[in-house]
């Protein structure tokens, strides 16, 4: 069995957010492997913690896939302030080929565009994907998974950060399936009654109230704020809320352009002409919503640049999900050039989470060996880009942990799903399995 096909045996994806397929990027031959550890979310720190306690597994991997796309060379971006874990990491290169790629404190720093660039300074063409300019992107933590397929161990747990208004906040591995209320009593409880929950991020994630809710393969973990905060309270307006607020309010200042991070990369990224189009209601939208076809959604102009509170990224969103929708895709004519205001106008870290009011909320996250011990778990089909998994467990049926509970083509673009837990099968659906624990 070929490297690729193990790790499409395990169901190793994209454990940074997106869930891509890994076995798809271990096929590919290019020049450089770049590993992700920029980790730029406010209050998540579950990279940072996994570089400083499996720094070993993370650099085999990544050596592994250096290998199999046979390239010349790998980049490992981390930011400078992580010394502890920057050390973790050089203590394995041991001669490598592999090389240190030290990123300042900014937001949003961890987006493939932006690591690529750094690292090779090579600009991913509009729409492209780091193949196209010879690179393939992992987040640390599938580097890690790629380690135990490499010794047939699927991916059965995910490693999260639990923080924000819990007693206890940490970073641990968990069962996939784990619901968020089990999270939270892991460390400890919540420390306030009324509370909800962002998961994987509080710009990139999404605002939930729901602790039946689980982890999936691509969950970076939860953040527990207090229901009355503003980040909560904003979130909650309805779209048409939101339209209405920015159809009345948006004086065309052009705050959310300027700080565009992919703006100032060189994408024709410009969300204050989208705003204009919930001016035109009629006719016009056309005009404007292109505008909107490269943005990577990192909402930094909704919740730092925009100066009334309003919602150019949710606007961005829009307008991509109609032009997809109308069969539309906008192709930038100008080539893309990095903009000279580009380095000063970087958005510290610190500085977002001032202007967001949750600095209060940022700790320490230490990892710990122990794991939460569900009773039961809920297991999406679908944790990955491409096609559902389908089912191949039956209810009453026993299963071992690492078992394959859901399959997928390997000729298709998709995952395989395991069992976290050794149980019984007790729900099958075409979206979830549902095991309980023995």
């Amino acid at each position: 069995m070929n490297f690729s096909e193990k790790i499409f045996n395990a169901g190793v994806v994209g454990a940074g957010g997106a869930g891509f397929p890994t076995h798809v990027k271990a096929k590919s031959n290019v020049e450089f492997v770049l590993a992700n550890g920029a980790e730029c979310e406010p209050l998540i720190h579950k990279d940072y913690e996994i570089m400083l306690n499996k720094s070993k597994e993370i650099i085999e991997g990544m050596k592994h896939m250096i290998k199999s796309t046979n390239a010349r060379k790998g980049y490992f971006g981390i930011k400078e302030k992580n010394a502890l874990a920057i050390e973790a990491i050089e203590s394995q290169l041991n001669g490598s080929n592999i090389e240190m790629s030290f990123l300042g404190d900014f937001y949003p720093s961890g987006d493939e565009y932006e690591l690529v660039y750094h690292a090779t300074k090579r600009l991913i063409p509009p729409h492209g994907l780091p193949l196209d300019v010879g690179c393939v992107v992992n987040n640390v933590e599938t580097f890690y998974n790629i380690f135990n397929a490499v010794n047939d161990i699927p991916v059965t747990d995910k490693f999260v950060c639990v923080t924000g208004m819990v007693k206890n906040p940490s970073s641990f591995f968990t069962p996939i399936g784990t619901s968020f209320k089990e999270l939270i009593e892991f460390c400890g409880g919540a420390a306030t009654d009324n509370y909800a929950i962002f998961v994987s991020g509080i710009l990139m994630g999404k605002l939930t109230f729901d602790t039946t809710d689980v982890v999936t393969k691509t969950t970076a973990g939860i953040i527990v704020l207090p229901a009355d905060h503003y980040l909560v309270m904003r979130q909650q307006r309805s779209k048409a809320d939101m339209n209405r607020i920015g159809k009345s309010a948006c004086d065309q200042c052009s705050y959310c352009t300027e700080f565009c991070p992919r703006y100032l990369l060189g994408y024709d990224v410009q969300p204050h002409k989208v705003m204009r189009t919930l001016v035109f209601t009629k006719s016009g939208k056309e005009l404007w919503n292109q505008y909107a076809d490269l943005c990577c959604s990192c909402g930094l102009c909704s919740l730092y640049a925009c100066p009334e509170d309003l919602y150019p990224r949710e606007a961005c969103d829009q307008s991509k999900y109609e032009m997809r929708a109308s069969g539309i895709r906008y192709e930038q004519q100008k080539p893309v050039k990095v903009h000279p205001i580009k380095e000063g106008r970087r958005v510290p870290l610190k500085q977002l989470m001032k202007k967001l009011n949750i600095a209060q909320y940022d700790s320490k996250t230490p990892f710990t060996n122990k794991s939460p011990d569900p009773e039961r778990v809920k297991v999406y089909l679908k944790q990955h880009v491409g096609q559902t998994a389908k089912p191949v467990v039956s209810i009453n049926q026993k299963v071992n942990k690492g078992d394959k509970i859901g399959e997928v083509d390997i000729k298709d673009l998709g995952a395989n799903i395991h069992s976290p837990v050794s149980g019984i099968v007790t729900h099958v659906t075409d979206d979830y399995v549902r095991i309980n624990a023995f």
